[in-house]
């Protein structure tokens, strides 16, 4: 079933065991740099929702902007998707783009003067792990993070 563009899914709590996913929710939004603060702020809505502590809420914000941003900028994509993943301890972002740049994205220096070059080093530092990967379907390209672990 397609859902509309913009619309945030939500999944309950699974019963399976331990180390099943608990919970889920995405969203998809146009490729425009406008989308960014529309990405912040339904991450920070979703995350309290499921009562993540502040600075999670905080540091998942700040990493979704920048990747985001990264897609929106660098991809050719029309629309960029965001998947939340909780369980357990961990928090798992996902930003999906639909661009056929082949390159892994990497952190890369920048000069004191440089306006950009400086969020995949905050992404690096910020996460307990990251990672690219291409979609399953070969249409795009996934940037991942993981935080944890969490306390709730």
């Amino acid at each position: 079933m397609a859902l509309p563009r913009g619309t945030t899914v939500l999944a309950l709590p699974q019963q399976d065991g331990a180390d099943t996913e608990l919970l889920w929710a995405g969203f998809e939004l146009p490729a425009h740099d406008t989308a960014v603060a529309d990405a912040r702020r339904r991450v920070r809505r979703q995350l309290r929702r499921w009562a993540f502590p502040a600075d999670v809420c905080d540091t998942a914000q700040l990493l979704v902007s920048e990747l985001f941003t990264n897609a929106v900028l660098h991809s050719d994509s029309s629309r960029i998707s965001c998947l939340l993943h909780g369980g357990g301890t961990r928090l798992r972002i996902e930003i999906h783009d639909q661009g056929s740049e082949t390159t892994v994205p990497l952190p890369g220096w920048a000069t004191p003067d440089d306006e950009h070059g400086r969020g995949l080093l905050l992404v690096d530092a910020l996460s307990e792990e990251w990672g690219v990967d291409r979609t399953e379907d070969d249409e795009g390209r996934v940037v991942w993070v993981e935080l944890g672990p969490i306390s709730t």
